[in-house]
């Protein structure tokens, strides 16, 4: 897309959020959250379609959804990863050979709206309602998550009593919602009238409000060990992020990088996450 119809488009969507509110705040706050869970790619392409189709393992009916799981069978310890926003398992290609050399038993699904799996939508507790079944069906020793992925997993484990997984580790995740919501409205444009209406609308359908999901709260009672991946230059997530976490999890240990992005794909990142789980 251009970058002048994206502005164009994206300034729309928040001069008509901005007047659905004049009329009805519930309105605009429900319209506001279905945008921002709306997942536009992720989808299998077809240069991954057949890495991941000889892997297929379950297809799970989780409430109204269908998702995919993939597995390739060791005789270690169990490891399940969990992909970001927009991406599928297929994110995980160099990883999971690294896993299948060190004879990990490696498991991953793709999440609602996205890969293989049903859905337009994705949000955080539906991630975590997700992983929640997939943890009770594999019962892993090990959590990996991207992104969004770790986001989940931190959650899950706030929320949820996980006995079996040992270790975690999160690459490039966020630690405040409210950081991500921030950035949303000054992407749309929309106003603290709309901002506090979506904040109701969440608090009334989870349970939380926008700066009750942190990270930073989620680990502060977390007693598993933890692995934090964060590259100081990411421009989608901030490095300090991490450090936050880090700072509030007693067990975890922080190891920044320079230069990698924020997909951190690289042998380097790989070869350290195996070195931790070995430990």
């Amino acid at each position: 897309m251009h970058p002048t119809t994206y502005r164009l488009l994206t300034g729309f969507y928040g001069f008509y959020l901005n007047f659905l509110a004049l009329f009805s705040k519930k309105m605009a706050a429900k319209k506001a959250f279905d945008v921002f869970s709306k997942v536009r790619k992720g989808r299998v392409l077809p240069n991954q379609e057949s890495y991941l189709n000889v892997a297929k393992d379950e297809l799970h009916s989780i409430g109204k959804h269908r998702v995919q799981s993939y597995r390739w069978k060791g005789s270690k310890n169990r490891v399940l990863l969990l992909h970001g926003w927009e991406s599928n398992s297929f994110r995980w290609q160099k990883l999971i050979e690294k896993l299948r050399a060190a004879d990990f038993d490696v498991i991953t699904f793709d999440a609602p709206g996205h890969g293989h799996s049903s859905g337009t939508q994705l949000h955080l507790p539906l991630y975590e309602e997700v992983l929640d079944h997939i943890v009770k069906t594999y019962a892993p020793n090990h959590l990996i998550g991207h992104s969004m992925g770790g986001f989940a997993i931190l959650y899950h484990q706030y929320l949820r009593k996980d006995t079996n997984s040992e270790k975690i580790v999160t690459i490039g995740s966020p630690s405040e919602f409210h950081e991500v919501m921030s950035h949303y409205q000054q992407l749309l444009r929309f106003n603290d009238t709309v901002l506090n209406a979506l904040d109701t609308h969440i608090k009334t359908k989870f349970g939380l409000g926008i700066r009750d999901f942190s990270s930073v709260k989620f680990v502060d009672a977390n007693d598993k060990r933890g692995l934090l991946l964060h590259d100081k230059f990411d421009t989608i997530t901030k490095h300090e992020a991490s450090e936050r976490v880090h700072a509030h999890w007693k067990g975890s240990r922080l190891i920044s990088t320079e230069g990698l992005g924020h997909s951190m794909h690289q042998d380097s990142v790989n070869e350290q996450i195996i070195d931790f789980l070995n430990s």
